[in-house]
């Protein structure tokens, strides 16, 4: 570790992180430590916190209260992880319909959130302190797995507005201070992909971060382009928010000669795994209780496929328990050998999502038409399926209020991002189907790619 390095992850970010009264740093030296903990002593850990949450979410949150009087639950009786089993499943529908009644009357300030979730079906919720400073240092944690750290220099490839619309001065020294660099993953133009292959090889970045088809598809162009990118100095590309796809995974280490560390979570669950450079996905354990269940809504088995119910033990604020995430994994059979005592999540089939293509050629990832929607209100459901550079068809379930002027909206958000001689059919339907293999998909197209 560099001068500099150690100076940001050692006295500049713990100084921002103090600034924003999270925990972070302590949290981080815990996880360390606890990692190596054994399966009784993590097991312990993890029943203590899970009784707290629920003697708080049943003492404190108004929906938690109602659920367990109605079935004469006692969080103070908690002493295994199997006592929660007998508590409802929680889903997106029921934290849209409880609404305010999710959370906590202690809470102190909330950051709002909003997901478009596997299914398209818009998702609003609430994250505290509390929550954010396990996030971070279980991100921070795994970063550190791979021989780097906070202040290494890094490129991120992402899109979510929340990041790349908030690029104010003070945030733009802030990153240039952590030596962080974000690049927009909604446009992969001809002329965009050249100007992201040359920054990477003129930044030479520890480490890369963002999604594995965006980062796939800077890999493939540079390929195209007889550029190398694999004597750089990069030393891993992290990747999460997509299914990492093997071919994926091949052309990015093959690219930009280094590892690929995959990471799964979402920004409702949370961080719930990454990857170890041993090849194997650990459950961030001491923060979150993972279930597999089948159809029925059973417990599996390690070793065999199911939904992934997550419970999140940072969540007393605006509470995750028994939550339905929608996709499918197992969890492993096999400790580490990295010697890690956290469990193993395997075979994880989480969401993908898909690139368009605008009427001026321009290859836009598939969440910059997401957005459009998934923030309106009068919209409960939706699927955007571009059937070829022309013609768009919008799938939706509408929600209270829905009317021609939100079709309007609909219409010309979608126009701006894929083009005004685009035409945008918008479809009112009563339900939205999943695809055959049982999974959502919000955005599909039809339309061939350059690369």
């Amino acid at each position: 570790m560099g001068f500099y390095t150690t100076f940001v992850a050692n006295l500049l970010f713990p100084f921002q992180e103090k600034l924003k009264h999270h925990n972070t740093v302590a949290i981080r030296r815990s996880m360390d430590d606890s990692q190596w903990w054994t399966a009784e002593m993590l097991e312990q850990y993890r029943v203590k916190r899970l009784r707290e949450l629920l003697i708080r979410a049943g003492k404190d949150v108004p929906y938690y209260r109602d659920c367990f009087s109605g079935i004469n639950f006692d969080p103070q009786s908690v002493d295994s992880i199997d006592d929660m089993l007998i508590l409802p499943f929680l889903t997106k529908s029921i934290i849209r319909s409880e609404g305010e009644r999710m959370k906590s009357e202690t809470a102190g300030k909330l950051a709002r959130f909003n997901t478009g979730g596997s299914s398209g079906e818009p998702l609003i919720f609430y994250i505290g302190n509390e929550r954010v400073s396990h996030d971070v240092a279980a991100k921070w944690r795994a970063t550190r797995w791979w021989n780097v750290d906070i202040g290494d220099p890094e490129i991120v490839v992402w899109g979510s507005p929340i990041e790349l619309g908030t690029q104010d001065r003070f945030r733009t020294i802030r990153d240039w201070m952590m030596r962080t660099e974000l690049l927009s993953a909604f446009e992969m133009s001809e002329s965009r992909l050249d100007a992201f292959v040359e920054r990477i090889r003129t930044r030479r970045p520890a480490m890369l971060f963002g999604y594995p088809s965006a980062i796939t598809h800077i890999a493939a162009h540079a390929t195209e382009r007889k550029t190398a990118l694999n004597a750089l100095g990069i030393k891993v590309v992290f990747v999460t928010s997509e299914r990492l796809y093997d071919h994926q995974r091949q052309m990015i280490a093959k690219t930009f000669g280094c590892p690929v560390a995959n990471g799964y979570g979402s920004r409702d669950a949370g961080f719930i795994a990454h990857e170890c450079p041993a090849g194997k996905m650990h459950i961030t354990a001491e923060d979150v209780i993972v279930e597999i269940v089948n159809e029925q809504g059973n417990p599996q088995p390690p070793g065999v496929s199911g939904e992934i119910v997550v419970t999140h033990l940072a969540t007393a604020d605006f509470p995750f328990i028994r939550y339905r995430t929608g996709d499918v994994a197992m969890l492993g059979t096999e400790i580490c050998s990295c010697g890690r005592n956290l469990p193993v999540l395997e075979d994880i089939q989480g969401r993908t999502t898909d690139f368009v293509v605008a009427a001026n050629g321009t290859i836009i990832h598939g969440l910059a038409l997401i957005y459009v929607l998934r923030d309106l209100p009068e919209v409960r459901e939706f699927k955007v399926i571009q059937e070829s550079i022309d013609l768009t068809r919008v799938m939706l379930v509408a929600g209270q209020n829905f009317s021609a002027e939100t079709e309007h909206r609909i219409v010309v958000g979608l126009q701006k991002r894929l083009g005004e001689s685009v035409r945008i059919v918008v479809q009112l339907v009563d339900r939205i189907l999943p695809e055959k293999s049982g999974k959502f998909r919000y955005i599909i197209s039809h339309v061939a790619k350059g690369n």
